[in-house]
C-alpha cells in the first residue's frame, strides 16, 4: 500500500477503505508518512470531503492511535459533556457538581485553552493547589467516592489527533466537518465515557457561524458516537453574544459559584439545566426531561451542588475555602468601568470581540507557551435586550497592566451595537439533535 495511491484515489472522488484510512493514521502518527504527503491528503479531504462511514473509520483510527481509558471500575453510566467552544462558556464548572449531586457519575477529561480565555483546567487552577495531573487510579477512586473528578488529558490520548490538528492549523484545513468531528470525538471516545452530550455553539462567537453548519456538525459527531456504540446527543446553543456575564478565568469561577448558589446569570443557568437534563437521562438517573430538570433545580435549592463543588475542589488539592470567600481567588489591581456612549437598548454584542478584549488583558493564550493571568477579564454589566443610559456602565475591565486597559476598552466598545427600539432577547437553545432527527426549540 502506498500513500501516493491513497491520495490519488481520494482526489478522484472515490471512497477509501478502512485499511487505507488506518494505513494513513498509523503511518503519520509513527512518522513514517512525511508531512508533505499528509498535507496533500488533508487538502484532498478538505475539497473532496469524506462520507459518514469514512469519518467514523477515521475517528476510530485516531482514537486507537494511543491510550483508551478503561473506566469500567466506575459504578454507573458515565456521561461526558463537550462544548465546541465560545466566550464565557463556564458550563463544565457548574454542570459537574450539579449532575454529580443529582446522582450521575461525572468523569471528565479536560484541556487547557488556546485563545481568548483559559480552558476548564486553567479556570480550576484559580484555586490554589488544585491538581488535574492525577493518576487514572486516583481519577477512578475520586469518581466512585464523590461522583466527580476532572483530569488533564494525557499526551497518549489520541496522539494522531494532536499531530493532525497541528498540521491542519498551518495548512488552512481546519474548517472541514469530518476533520473537526473526528478531532473532537476521537478524544471524547478515548476518554472512556459511556454516553456523550455535545453542546454545539452557533453564531459570531462560535467556530460554526451558521445554524445549518452547526446542525450538520452535530449530526456528524452523533453519527460517529452512535457508530461506535456510544449514545450521543447534541444541543445547538447560541453564541451570538457571550454566555453569562464573566469572561476570564477567576471571574468565571466566581460566576460558576454564584450559579451554584442559584444567583447566576439566567442564560448560563438555563443552558446548564438543558445540558444537565440530557446527561441525567443518558445516565438513567431520570426518565424524562421534566424529572431531570427538577432534580437539578433541587440540588441548587438545597445547596448540595455547591457542597459537591467544595468537596471536588478539596479532594483534588485546591483551597476550597475560596468557594465561600471568593476574595481568596486571583484578582486584578485595576477595576475600570466602561461607560455607554449613548442611550438605547443593547442590540448585539460581538462575542469574538469581547474575547479579544479579554485576550489583550492576558486572560488567554496567543500561543501554547503564553502565560495566563488568572485574575484578569471582563464583566458584562449590560447584555442584549437590556436598556442603557449614556454614561451608565456597560462592562467592567479587570486588569493587572495599566497600559493594556485603553486598548481593551476600545475593543470592548467596538463589540457593542445599540438600537433606539426595544430589542428581543435572542433564543438560547435552537435545537436538539438525536438519532431520531432534529427537534427545534
Amino acid at each position: 500500500m502506498r500513500m501516493y495511491d491513497i491520495i490519488l484515489k481520494k482526489r478522484q472522488g472515490n471512497v477509501l477503505t478502512k485499511e487505507e484510512i488506518q494505513y494513513f493514521v498509523d503511518g503519520y502518527t509513527k512518522g513514517i508518512i512525511p508531512d508533505y504527503q499528509a498535507s496533500a491528503f488533508m487538502m484532498t479531504l478538505f475539497f473532496q470531503k469524506m462520507t459518514r462511514e469514512e469519518t467514523v473509520i477515521l475517528t476510530e483510527a485516531m482514537m486507537n492511535s494511543g491510550d483508551i481509558l478503561d473506566l469500567s471500575p466506575i459504578k454507573g453510566i458515565k456521561v461526558d459533556k463537550h462544548s465546541t467552544g465560545g466566550v464565557g462558556d463556564t458550563t463544565t464548572l457548574i454542570l459537574g457538581p450539579m449532575v454529580a449531586a443529582a446522582g450521575a457519575p461525572v468523569a471528565k477529561m479536560s484541556g487547557r485553552g488556546l485563545g481568548h480565555t483559559g480552558g476548564t483546567i486553567d479556570k480550576l487552577e484559580s484555586f490554589k493547589g488544585f491538581r488535574t495531573d492525577i493518576s487514572q487510579e486516583e481519577f477512578i477512586e475520586n469518581v466512585n467516592k464523590i461522583k466527580l473528578a476532572l483530569a488533564s488529558q494525557t499526551g497518549d490520548l489520541a496522539p494522531a489527533d494532536k499531530k493532525l490538528y497541528a498540521l491542519r492549523d498551518v495548512t488552512a484545513t481546519v474548517d472541514n466537518l469530518s476533520l473537526i468531528a473526528g478531532s473532537i470525538m476521537s478524544k471524547k471516545l478515548a476518554a472512556g465515557a459511556d454516553a456523550i452530550v455535545l453542546d454545539v455553539k452557533t453564531g459570531s462567537g462560535a467556530f460554526m457561524k451558521t445554524l445549518d453548519d452547526s446542525i450538520e456538525l452535530a449530526k456528524t459527531m452523533m453519527d460517529i458516537g452512535s457508530g461506535m456504540g456510544r449514545e450521543t446527543i447534541a444541543i445547538i446553543s447560541n453564541m451570538e453574544q457571550p454566555l453569562g456575564r464573566a469572561v476570564g478565568n477567576a471571574l468565571e469561577v466566581v460566576e460558576a459559584i454564584e450559579t451554584l448558589k442559584g444567583k447566576g446569570p439566567e442564560d448560563l443557568y438555563e443552558l446548564c439545566l438543558v445540558l444537565g437534563a440530557q446527561m441525567l437521562m443518558l445516565a438513567k438517573v431520570a426518565k424524562t426531561e421534566l424529572e431531570a430538570r427538577e432534580k437539578l433545580q433541587q440540588v441548587i435549592l438545597d445547596g448540595s451542588a455547591l457542597e459537591k463543588f467544595k468537596e471536588f475542589v478539596d479532594l483534588q488539592g485546591g483551597d476550597a475555602r475560596a468557594v465561600d470567600n471568593t476574595k481568596l481567588l486571583p484578582n486584578a489591581k485595576f477595576i475600570i468601568e466602561v461607560k455607554s456612549p449613548q442611550d438605547g437598548f443593547i442590540k448585539h454584542i460581538e462575542a469574538e470581540e469581547v474575547g479579544m478584549s479579554a485576550l489583550i488583558l492576558g486572560a488567554g493564550r496567543e500561543t501554547k507557551n503564553s502565560k495566563i493571568d488568572l485574575g484578569v477579564g471582563i464583566y458584562l454589566s449590560k447584555k442584549v435586550g437590556e436598556a442603557v443610559k449614556k454614561g451608565e456602565t456597560l462592562a467592567i475591565i479587570h486588569s493587572n497592566d495599566e497600559e493594556k486597559i485603553e486598548t481593551a476598552k476600545n475593543s470592548l466598545l467596538n463589540a457593542y451595537r445599540f438600537s433606539q427600539e426595544k430589542v428581543n432577547i435572542p433564543n438560547l437553545i435552537y435545537a436538539l439533535v438525536t438519532k431520531e432527527g432534529v427537534v427545534s426549540y
